[in-house]
């Protein structure tokens, strides 16, 4: 019988924040014999974005989310290789929030762990951490 989260559920974009949480996750999934599962959400550019766009601000936003992706893939098989674990990267597209709810229902999530929000307005608004502490159906860890 193990003593721990069965699954730990962590939200990355490619903040520093978010790769010091998926750090912090994948040490605590290994001492405790727990599968990772890493979730990238990109988000979907505003629907009135392309009617008003002559920069090519859509194409700049989608090929920004590629490159990350690329990237955090590229890290996940490099870093994780050596590692005994079980981990997973799972990419969504969507509102952050939500798939990352959506997510830990599927996965029966035992614990989340997210990045501290570097946003201003996350201050005032509340960020996804906050978010989900509200929501109260996982233990959830902030990573500074």
């Amino acid at each position: 019988m193990k003593d721990g989260p069965g699954t730990i559920l962590v939200g990355i974009d490619g903040s520093t924040s978010s790769l010091r949480a998926a750090a912090y996750a994948t040490g605590l999934a290994r001492r405790q014999g727990s599968k990772l599962v890493a979730l990238y959400v990109r988000t979907r550019p505003s629907a009135l974005l392309p009617l008003a766009d002559t920069g090519g601000a859509v194409a700049t936003v989608l090929d920004t989310q590629d490159a990350v992706e690329r990237e955090l893939r590229t890290m996940f098989v490099e870093r994780l290789a050596d590692l005994d674990l079980d981990a997973h990267l799972v990419v969504r597209t969507g509102e952050p929030y939500a798939e990352i709810v959506d997510a830990a229902h599927e996965l029966r999530a035992d614990a989340i762990v997210v990045g501290r929000s570097t946003q201003a307005l996350h201050r005032i608004a509340g960020s996804l951490g906050s978010k989900l502490m509200r929501c109260g159906r996982w233990p959830v860890t902030v990573v500074p």
